[in-house]
């Protein structure tokens, strides 16, 4: 049976990267180059709370110097969460369940897995490819591994694409708790010892299960996370073809002589910065040796064990807290246990057991819960190989879609159950799990730093006393030696698009703090796995008017210099240097809306 096509088959052929390698020479490298960079950062801090703030425009200098200070921090755990890199060591894939758990050698038999595509409303096709790759999946020993459709949207074309390809097809009543619920409807329904988590779009490759089933030969290792894939990223267009098409030969004779000078130039690959390498073979990697690797849902394996006592846990929790609050308040010991007794059954029928956790973010939620179990001290793993290919979205309004989700329900975590505070988790996760919490508050500070030069190109009013030669003295050695570090930390993968995505990404962040402020409930859509046609300039409005502020302020500015409104020649060179960094980094959003394929063009 011959299948649909779709856009993606053009990129088929794609392999993924290598992970990256980061000897120890090196990390030796960007050790020293991160803390000089992390003293000489709170040198500067230290000066300019105490000499540089200008108090005649304290609304704006006080803004400004907190936000230094904000991001200054959020520095300090970054540079802690890529301190070192430290691979967990693979191990051969266990033959029987004996290797993996502690059971009486007269029950041991071989290992069963339970693979889960949750899907609601994506196409049954695409959820076809997902299944077909999945049963390519290859072991070294006799293994008993059953496939599931997990369908909320309880759909006839669904369960034919399940009975048709010889898997699974589980629903439920009622769509209670999202993905996280129709996980939970999963685990009630299978019995495997070790569950795979996929997307409807997450396409599993042959050695998935053999190169992650050897971590769980340490009995603490709850889950293995292994990096999510993006293999439909836009490849772009050369230069040349580019001006070709808009200024025909004479265009593409330029393109020519500027690539002669400066190299290959591409324009529209990847134009929402999805490539997720930075993330996952940097960021999330390096927290292995912390045991921080959170879980982020698709392309992750879990011992069922560990989930399910953790789930039972809360549970019971859960059902214990408010008894036994009503329980101290009541002197009587009959009347107590009758009235516990009652308490109880009804508090019992009214908890869910939810093995992981309903919430937008029920990832890194589940991921907190088993981490900060102080009992079992669950183990994390993140397996620094590609062993899955995913879908990425392809246009800006399916990227906001799942940017809002991510930053909504971490910040909703930090607000209402913050689990640094009271978990069992270590100082060394707390810090991790830390840093992703304090990224997502960046919007607040972002916001200044992208109004501050705006504000100034306007008015003429600085935020600092002078804008000095030891001004310059303090500033630059920090941010010189910042760049260097970072360059050694993250070799082999661009940085500056994660940072340009983090600064532009303010109105969203902002957008998501407020919401979780208001009381509202961080919803669940979800992210489209097909293009949304058209462009998408409505979603960039903020961004648009940095730029426009921006580009204006720069022009009253050099006329009010030269009309000798203004004279404050060396505030107005830093200014336009900080404000033309902020511009680029807009710009690329900017373009990002506007941004359509080559065949929809």
């Amino acid at each position: 049976m011959s299948r649909p096509s779709f856009y993606f088959d053009q990129f088929e052929h794609r392999r993924p990267p290598e992970p990256l390698p980061f000897p120890a020479r090196r990390q030796a490298a960007w050790q020293v180059l991160a803390s000089m960079n992390l003293v000489l950062g709170l040198a500067y801090i230290a000066w300019r709370w105490q000499h540089s703030l200008n108090w005649d425009a304290w609304y704006v200098a006080l803004p400004l110097v907190i936000a230094e200070t904000g991001s200054f921090i959020g520095l300090i755990l970054f540079t802690f969460n890529l301190w070192k890199q430290q691979d967990t060591p693979p191990a051969r894939a266990p033959a029987t369940v004996s290797e993996v758990a502690d059971i009486n050698p007269v029950d041991d038999r071989p290992l069963s897995i339970d693979v889960f595509f949750p899907t609601y409303s994506e196409d049954p096709e695409l959820v076809r490819l997902s299944i077909r790759d999945a049963k390519q999946m290859r072991y070294p020993h006799p293994v008993d591994v059953k496939i599931h459709v997990l369908d909320d949207g309880k759909r006839e074309t669904m369960r034919r694409v399940a009975e048709q390809e010889g898997v699974g097809y589980l629903t439920r009543a009622t769509n209670v708790g999202f993905k996280a619920g129709n996980m939970r409807n999963g685990l009630e329904q299978t019995h495997g010892d070790f569950i795979v988590i996929c997307d409807a779009d997450t396409r599993p490759f042959p050695t998935l299960l053999e190169h992650t089933l050897g971590y769980f030969r340490d009995r603490r290792v709850a889950w293995v996370q292994t990096p999510q894939w993006f293999f439909d990223l836009p490849p772009g267009e050369r230069l040349p073809e580019v001006l070709a098409r808009r200024m025909g030969a004479a265009g593409r004779r330029i393109g020519t002589a500027i690539e002669r000078v400066l190299g290959p130039f591409v324009i529209g690959a990847d134009p929402f910065d999805n490539d997720s390498q930075m993330f996952y073979d940097v960021i999330l990697r390096r927290r292995n040796w912390a045991n921080a690797a959170f879980c982020c849902g698709a392309g992750s394996v879990h011992r069922r064990d560990a989930v399910m006592e953790a789930a039972l846990k809360e549970y019971a929790e859960a059902v214990n807290l408010p008894v036994d609050r009503v329980a101290r308040e009541v002197t009587d010991p009959a009347m107590r246990d009758d009235l516990t007794a009652a308490m109880r059954r009804q508090v019992a029928g009214e908890v869910e057991l939810t093995p992981y956790k309903f919430h937008v973010s029920e990832d890194i939620y589940t991921s907190m819960v088993l981490h900060g179990d102080a009992e079992r001290r669950w183990r994390s793993v993140f397996h620094p190989s590609v062993e899955s290919k995913m879908l990425s979205p392809q246009d800006l309004q399916s990227w906001v879609v799942q940017r809002f989700k991510y930053a909504g329900g971490t910040i909703d975590i930090t607000v209402h159950d913050n689990p640094i505070i009271h978990s069992g988790m270590d100082w060394k996760q707390k810090v991790m799990y830390g840093t992703t919490m304090w990224s997502y508050l960046g919007g607040v500070w972002n916001v200044i730093f992208l109004t501050v030069p705006i504000f100034f190109l306007f008015t003429g009013i600085a935020p600092v006393s002078t804008y000095s030669i030891e001004f310059l003295m303090r500033i630059l050695p920090f941010l010189i030696t910042n760049e260097v570090a970072f360059l050694v930390g993250t070799w082999g993968v661009s940085n500056y698009q994660s940072r340009a995505s983090y600064l532009a990404f303010f109105p969203l962040n902002l957008r998501a703090i407020w919401t979780v402020m208001k009381g509202e409930q961080i919803k669940f859509p979800m992210t489209p796995k097909e293009r949304q046609e058209g462009t998408f300039p409505e979603l960039v409005r903020p961004q648009l008017a940095i730029i426009v502020l921006t580009v204006a302020g720069v022009l009253i500015h050099a006329v009010g210099l030269a009309a000798g409104v203004f004279s404050n020649l060396q505030g107005f060179i830093v200014n336009v240097l900080w404000a033309g960094n902020n511009v680029l980094a807009m710009s690329r959003i900017v373009r990002a809306a506007y941004w359509r394929p080559k065949e929809e063009r």
